[in-house]
């Protein structure tokens, strides 16, 4: 999931509330907005919002839900989905198909590596939208 690490100014993110198409919603599920719907953000489509709601089934198409924008200047927490050796910092990686995670896939990327703790698949790493 896409956590805030940090933004650049400190001040908190504000919430929205959006209509979402029929997803399963998840805190920090990365999501853009498709024909006024929010959907899931995955490969090489930068998300918009970052969910802030968390439901165990799929949501109705147009069920308003909370989210918060994301900025050039938010650093987010999450992890890799598979080995990363290669990457290094300043690489841009894809995102998963889950929407929670970073993959190890530089073509195309959209998610800056700016830290790690490891390379491993479930390592911790820093990124920047």
């Amino acid at each position: 999931m896409f956590l805030i690490h940090s933004i650049d100014d400190g001040r908190n993110a504000p919430l929205e509330q959006l209509p979402a198409g029929a997803i399963t919603p998840k805190v920090g599920l990365a999501l853009t907005q498709t024909d006024g719907l929010l959907a899931v953000a995955s490969g090489t489509t930068k998300p918009s919002y970052i969910c802030m709601a968390q439901r165990a089934a799929a949501v109705a198409s147009g069920t308003v839900i909370p989210v918060i924008r994301v900025g050039s200047d938010m650093i987010f927490e999450t992890v890799f989905s598979a080995s990363a050796s290669s990457i290094k910092l300043g690489n841009k990686v894809t995102i998963a198909s889950d929407g929670l995670r970073v993959t190890a896939t530089t073509t195309s990327g959209v998610a800056e590596v700016v830290g790690m703790d490891g390379t491993a698949s479930g390592s911790t790493v820093r990124v920047r939208f």
